[in-house]
């Protein structure tokens, strides 16, 4: 079935994506400013639709007006999806996201209902990252660059790119998880400390494979260039943010270095993955996989069998 690039639909899955980020930082205030239990019912707000904007308050209500926000706009995109969309596995990519969000918004009332448990709470934290990639990929399969005829680059190193950046994906999510339980206090600073060597050693590992391999084409240069960049200042925040933890442990209340850095290092996390998730699917649009002499041997082995 043909499939022709609809502007409309792109620019509103980007509007969708941006406005999930803008979520992703107003859930980091919540946390890095401890008012996640400053109102203590759901959905209503001590009873009432607005409560007065005091305090922890402001936060929390504030996170709660922008995710309802987000969860009409990620039902208005999975609607266009099903209307417009030729590809039926966008269809379901689009009620992926919409059951994401959903299970996001019941995650986040069992958070309050529940008094933060560690689990509730790193689960909606988790789950956050993985509704704002999927919104992000979206964006991705309905951009312009998505519908141009992709050049099928072969991919003769190893471990190849293809893999390499799933790999590296996964990693980055599983250092968000531990970077989750440990906001909420979970368990202490050393699984988080692994985790981001294992994540850095393969962002460098992915980058280098493809500025080393495709020099010439250009969506890996970019791709390996912002992994750099974020990398490295995903590096000199999360040392900002535990330096702010022990300035502030003196401090009853969080103290806006705290808070600032926290947020922006938990924020820079999601754009990590996002960046790692596009990188993924750049990769598996324009590489192929070179058949290993192992693998034609093998074959050929059982066809005279």
């Amino acid at each position: 079935m043909e499939t022709t690039y609809n502007p409309g639909l792109h620019r509103y899955a980007v509007f969708t994506a941006c406005s999930t980020f803008v979520l992703l930082i107003a859930g980091a205030l919540v946390t890095s400013n401890d008012a996640g239990l400053s109102i203590p019912d759901w959905p209503l707000a001590y009873g009432k639709l607005a409560p007065p904007m005091v305090g922890g308050i402001r936060y929390e209500f504030t996170h709660r007006v922008i995710a309802a926000t987000v969860g009409m706009l990620t039902i208005g995109l999975a609607l266009w999806l099903w209307r417009v969309e030729p590809r039926r596995w966008m269809h379901r990519l689009g009620a992926t996201a919409l059951a994401a969000v959903i299970a996001q918004g019941i995650l986040g009332g069992l958070t309050v209902l529940l008094l933060q448990p560690v689990v509730a709470s790193a689960g909606h934290a988790t789950l956050a990252q993985l509704f704002f990639s999927t919104v992000v990929a979206i964006a991705v399969f309905t951009s312009p660059w998505w519908y141009r005829p992709a050049a099928e680059i072969a991919d003769s190193g190893t471990p190849q790119v293809r893999s390499l950046t799933v790999w590296t994906a996964l990693a980055v999510f599983l250092q968000l998880i531990l970077g989750a339980i440990f906001r909420h206090k979970g368990f202490g600073i050393i699984p988080h400390l692994v985790g981001a060597a294992v994540v850095t050693a393969l962002v460098f590992m992915s980058a280098r494979a493809l500025k080393r391999r495709f020099p010439g084409v250009r969506p890996f240069r970019t791709c390996a260039r912002i992994l750099h960049i974020l990398i490295g200042v995903q590096l000199l925040l999360g040392a900002g943010a535990w330096w702010s933890r022990m300035y502030g442990a003196q401090f009853p209340q969080p103290v806006a270095e705290m808070v600032a850095l926290t947020v922006i290092h938990t924020v820079a996390g999601a754009l990590v993955l996002a960046s790692v998730v596009i990188t993924s699917l750049v990769s598996w649009r324009i590489l192929k996989p070179v058949e290993r002499p192992v693998e034609r041997a093998a074959g050929a082995e059982q066809v005279t069998s």
